[in-house]
């Protein structure tokens, strides 16, 4: 929407939520970040304000929280986005992917790192994926397609020169956390003149035609899109029903076969996937894959960053081999 009475008029736009059929734009960012935190992190968020309005880069910058996580966004035609997450909203996403619930304590004030901005990567990303597929058909695609998570930034001063001096399309959600234990505030600002495709046809009222092949590539967009947990064995222990029984805290089990260098990747049905060797990335137990099951041949190594596996005493170097040995739960 255009202003056209001045200073005061703006502002005053800018404070009204928006109403329900207004803006399509807004309101699919209302639900599409709502529900990736409860898809991806399972936080429940609430959006009892969200405002839509066009702010010079100047006015942008004014209106970043304080010591936000500053999330760079890459879109179209080079084009540079920014999404700002307030320190509340930031801790609660923090929270949830380490303890599993959110506290009522108010965060420590402290900026942002790059953990956090690794940890939120992936929500903001699917908050971008959800927007862009509730558009499809929408004249406000174009400016919201194509935009993903680049960089962050721990401070707002280098905004100033890092983002093109453009008007911007804010979408400003003021957030209830948690069942309104917090409060918090996203903000997605992209350029205004959309660069990206145009939005697709809308289907004829009433008419839904699917074609064989339509209906192919959703399946397979359904399937690969879906999640698997997979396990990462490092040895096995057989024990009678008597001992398991009476396995306590603290007791020690020797894993006599166990090998580092020697890992099988299973589904959860049991069916092994992959084998490869326990090592170590950017701080975290990972595994180099070193064959894929089903596959001819061996295919060149890939590192896959995997979650801390129990049993297995950190060492100074990812090919040395600790004593196996696996405590009981």
């Amino acid at each position: 929407m255009e202003y056209k009475g001045g200073v005061l008029r703006r502002k005053l736009a800018a404070s009204q939520p928006v109403e329900t059929g207004t803006e399509t734009g807004a309101r699919a960012w209302r639900v599409a970040f709502a529900r990736a935190a409860r898809d991806c992190i399972g936080l429940d968020l609430a959006v009892p304000v969200l405002r839509d309005d066009r702010r010079s880069l100047g006015e942008l910058l004014d209106l970043v929280p304080e010591r936000a996580l500053l999330a760079v966004l890459e879109g179209p035609a080079q084009g540079l986005g920014l999404l700002a997450m307030s320190p509340d909203l930031l801790a609660a996403v923090i929270e949830m992917q380490t303890t599993g619930r959110v506290t009522s304590n108010p965060p420590l004030p402290r900026r942002p790192t790059r953990t956090d901005a690794a940890m939120s990567a992936r929500l903001i990303d699917a908050a971008l994926t959800t927007l862009e597929q509730a558009l499809a058909t929408s004249p406000d695609l174009p400016w919201t397609a194509g935009f993903r998570y680049a960089s962050f930034l721990d401070e707002p001063r280098p905004l100033g020169l890092l983002l093109d001096d453009v008007p911007y399309r804010l979408l400003v959600c003021d957030l209830d956390i948690a069942g309104g234990m917090r409060q918090g505030r996203v903000l997605l600002a992209l350029p205004a003149e959309g660069r990206g495709p145009k939005p697709a046809p809308a289907p004829p009222v009433g008419e839904t035609p699917v074609t064989a092949q339509a209906w192919q590539a959703a399946l397979k967009g359904a399937v690969l899109g879906s999640e698997v947990a997979l396990d990462a064995v490092i040895g096995r222990l057989r024990l009678p029903l008597s001992q398991a029984m009476a396995l306590e805290n603290g007791m020690i089990l020797p894993l006599k076969d166990a090998r580092i260098d020697q890992v099988t990747l299973l589904v959860p049905g049991g069916d092994l996937v992959a084998s490869g060797k326990l090592g170590q990335h950017k701080g975290m137990r990972a595994l180099k894959l070193r064959r894929v099951q089903g596959e001819a041949t061996v295919p060149p190594p890939v590192t896959a960053a995997a979650a801390p596996l129990p049993g297995i005493r950190q060492s100074a170097g990812a090919d040395a081999a600790p004593p196996p040995l696996a405590r009981s739960a």
